[in-house]
């Protein structure tokens, strides 16, 4: 007989069930014992409390917990809904998953945005603290009188500790406050909702009652000495010097402070506040077993017996992307930061998120439950269908540039889940941009999504003083490396000049290359990242057979994102080859000394500009920086947004081959910022991004500033270095 399998909705019951039992018997025990600290410098948990107080909470803290414990299975329960994703454990992701959790329970995440996390911190280590205080307490009650420690300097010490963190936990609320209903910032104004009131009020109500009940309590105990460490309490205490009844007030107090506790039991489930759990799972199960760039794979579309493709209802989605929408904290980072939403397009991530929640919610099995974030009345869902919530228009406003995901604090993977509707989109709706349709005709028929002659593609190297050796994949490669050239250095006029000044400095460097020529199709990563995944595959399994037939091992390209494909993806049809992209390339040549800049200098101030498919994608960052800056005379400066917080060009996710309807275009915004830093060179090191940025230069009137990619500024400092000798 096979044994009843563990499912995520049973470990929230196990948890609470486990808390509850312990909070009953420890009721229990400390009525039947009686072991009461006989120290002069101590106190009884329930000092000047009647039995019936502390009947009520050995009674409602165990049945509270149980509830807590209970509605969060039914979160759990949504979460199996979706589909399987493996990701197992082993010894080599233990280490990762565990450095992910701590940087989760450590706010390592949050204090990247240093007042936010700060913020945080001041609400979460001591809310951490305070429980521990209340636990300490109630531990030490439970213990035989010869082996209790709440006592002498212990007890002093214990609690100016529990002063002070509730000092501070009251500034991290006020703070809060300040921040979400006075200061407002933008992605904190969209989603204020009036679970956010009371939330805050439940936790300044906790911290406010705590001082209250701990000073009317040494009030009670007409104020001795060692409460003096007792840094608000004590000090407290003396306001009430003179009131009569002050038992009853400090009863009070004690049952207002323990409802506020009781009604955060219930929050944590039911609002945001369940993030609490949630968000350090999500981050130790967010390491995964396919690379960072790299779109989840699907069966081959030729053969599998599936009919239906990408994601439409909830249970089209992965277990984990179900979990990583009740994980969320609805802080708003991924809409800050969205190239799309600033731009004034209708995507916004965190949106995406939510809706998908909202649609989870309302659909499961045993009836609604409560969304991620409370959802105007008006806002009904009628089907098992995210798109009830989420329009086609969101979907295809995303340049898959990986900034959400990058900069969510609690690991969320928010582009999975706009790709996978995606292919929802255009494999089972055939719901595309027009102009979308014209690129997968032409990657179809002339296998490039340009539309350009196939026989055309090695045209390029007519430039060249030599011939470069093409190969038409119909034997081995013979050739140390394999030049990679892509579409856009085929056939776009701007991108030529990249692969020519890549081949020049290949050829300076005595690199052994050849290039496919004809033979090279189109990777499919526009295919694949607008969700064609019939037509990425036709591409890829060619290229992937041409490839292995010819035994090539090492491949050399300029485009980032032909180089994620290459690298990330097409293992996962089985070929597997060592792929650099050429500004990895000439740094290894530079650092080798196989490329040498002997009087090659240039004396002007260069911005460069991450590709978001080399920089988050595949966190290549400084190999660009360091080729550029190998240059004698060169001053670099830095946009406000570089690196991993870097601004995308507006084309990727297919993008390139779709028009901008709406808003101000991402190129015009992001060029705008390149020009404020005062460079008269800007470095690229992507072909999209060289055109939309060169566009997006000229459209702002300035011929003045440069637009290259890297390769062509370290050529033209080599070749003026020369001439000038």
């Amino acid at each position: 007989m096979a044994r009843p399998r563990l499912k995520p909705s049973h470990v929230p019951w196990i948890l609470a069930g486990s808390f509850a039992v312990g909070a009953a018997i420890s009721g229990i025990l400390s009525t039947i014992t009686q072991w009461h600290d006989e120290s002069p410098v101590s106190r009884p948990v329930f000092y000047d409390m009647p039995s019936a107080l502390k009947l009520l909470l050995y009674t409602t803290l165990p049945l509270t917990i149980a509830a807590c414990g209970y509605l969060y299975s039914l979160r759990a329960a949504n979460w199996q809904r979706g589909q399987p994703d493996r990701r197992s454990q082993s010894a080599k992701s233990i280490p990762r998953r565990l450095k992910a959790f701590r940087q989760g329970v450590y706010m390592r995440t949050l204090l990247r945005d240093s007042a936010a996390g700060l913020m945080h911190s001041l609400i979460y280590f001591p809310f951490l603290i305070l429980f521990a205080v209340t636990n300490v307490l109630l531990i030490d009650e439970q213990m035989p009188r010869s082996l209790k420690f709440l006592h002498g300097d212990t007890y002093r010490g214990y609690v100016l500790v529990g002063d002070i963190a509730g000092v501070l936990f009251l500034i991290g609320i006020v703070w809060a406050l300040v921040r979400r209903y006075i200061q407002r910032p933008y992605r904190l104004k969209l989603k204020t909702r009036p679970e956010d009131g009371v939330i805050l009020f439940t936790f300044l109500l906790i911290g406010l009652s705590g001082f209250f009940t701990e000073a009317l309590r040494i009030a009670v105990a007409d104020r001795p000495a060692f409460e003096k460490w007792s840094i608000v309490g004590y000090p407290l205490s003396g306001v009430f010097d003179g009131w009569t009844h002050l038992s009853g007030w400090h009863m009070a107090s004690w049952i207002v402070h323990f409802g506020a506790f009781l009604a955060f039991l219930i929050l944590m489930p039911t609002t945001k506040l369940r993030h609490m759990f949630t968000s350090p799972v999500n981050m130790y199960l967010s390491d995964r077993d396919r690379p960072k760039g790299a779109m989840k794979p699907l069966p081959n579309l030729m053969e599998t017996s599936l009919e239906t493709f990408g994601a439409n209802a909830v249970e089209d989605f992965t277990w984990k992307q179900l979990l990583d929408v009740d994980a969320c904290t609805v802080c708003g980072r991924c809409t800050s930061v969205c190239p799309a939403h600033a731009t004034g397009k209708p995507l916004d991530p965190r949106e995406i998120v939510l809706k998908v929640g909202h649609v989870m919610a309302a659909t499961s099995a045993g009836g609604p439950i409560s969304p991620v974030v409370g959802q105007d009345a008006d806002l009904t869902v009628s089907a098992d269908s995210v798109f009830e919530r989420i329009s086609a228009e969101e979907i295809w406003a995303c340049t898959s540039c990986k900034a959400c995901d990058e900069i969510c604090p609690v690991n969320i993977e928010i582009l999975d889940k706009i790709l996978d509707m995606r292919r929802y989109l255009s494999l089972m709706e055939s719901n595309f941009p027009t102009e979308l349709g014209n690129a997968y005709r032409s990657m179809e028929n002339q296998s490039n999504p340009w539309g350009m002659n196939q026989g055309e593609r090695a045209d390029w190297a007519n430039g060249l003083p030599d011939d470069v050796p093409i190969v038409d994949g119909s034997g081995p490669l013979g050739h140390e490396y394999l030049y990679w050239v892509g579409c856009a250095g085929s056939f776009d006029d701007k991108n030529k000049k990249v692969t020519l000044a890549t081949a020049k400095l290949l050829r300076r460097a005595g690199i052994d290359f050849a290039i496919l020529g004809p033979s090279e199709l189109c990777t499919g990563d526009p295919a694949r990242r607008s969700g064609n995944e019939y037509l990425f595959q036709m591409l890829a399994t060619q290229n992937v057979e041409t490839l292995n037939g010819m035994g090539v091992q090492k491949i050399i390209t300029q485009c980032p994102h032909c180089f994620n494909t290459l690298g990330n993806e097409y293992p996962q049809l089985g070929g597997n080859y060592e792929v650099v992209h050429h500004s990895q390339f000439l740094e290894y040549l530079l650092d080798s000394g196989k490329l040498q800049l002997d009087g090659a200098s240039l004396e002007e101030r260069v911005v460069y500009h991450d590709s978001c498919y080399l920089g988050r994608h595949n966190d290549v960052y400084m190999a660009p920086r360091k080729v550029i800056g190998s240059l004698k005379g060169i001053d670099i400066v830095e946009a406000p947004r570089s690196g991993n917080k870097g601004m995308c060009c507006g084309a990727g996710g297919a993008r390139m081959w779709m028009e901008e309807h709406t808003g101000k275009k991402v190129n015009t915004e992001r060029s705008q910022e390149l020009l404020a830093t005062g460079a008269t060179r800007i470095a690229t090191a992507c072909p999209f991004c060289y055109i939309m940025i060169d566009d997006g230069v000229k459209e702002n009137g300035r011929d003045d500033v440069l637009v290259q990619d890297i390769s062509m500024h370290l050529l033209d400092a080599l070749e003026r270095g020369e001439s000038s000798v």
